[in-house]
């Protein structure tokens, strides 16, 4: 099954994602901010990174400009998972390279669709 890399802050929203996510037979990687994302990425080359946007330190657009620019992992697939519902940010995030944009909360369905999405265009 697919490798999937979740950065996430919120402990409550990580730990529900991590469990929808289990249940659905991904393997899971997990940084609770996006330094430690980058990082995470760069060693084990998730087959999926799904991040926040909004986080303390480097930010989800930090994480995608880093991942997007490395060629190790600049092809991984990149969903932003956030509370920002604004056209405007969700523009932002598919200019920076997002394959996916998924607004909380979030119904579980759309989230795996998307992941599905994602991991069939690879």
């Amino acid at each position: 099954m697919a490798t999937i890399l979740l950065i996430e802050d919120n402990t409550d929203i990580r730990e529900n994602t991590m469990e929808i996510l289990g249940l659905a037979g991904y393997n899971l990687l997990i940084a609770g901010d996006g330094t430690s994302g980058i990082q995470l990425a760069i060693q084990h080359k998730p087959d999926l990174i799904i991040c926040d946007i909004l986080m303390p330190g480097t930010d989800g657009y930090n994480v995608i400009d880093v991942l997007k620019k490395n060629p190790f992992t600049s092809c991984i697939p990149f969903i932003f998972f956030t509370a920002y519902t604004e056209k405007n940010e969700i523009k932002t995030g598919f200019d920076k390279g997002a394959d996916e944009y998924i607004t909380k909360p979030f119904e579980i369905k759309d989230l795996l669709s998307a992941i599905e999405r994602c991991l069939t265009k690879t």
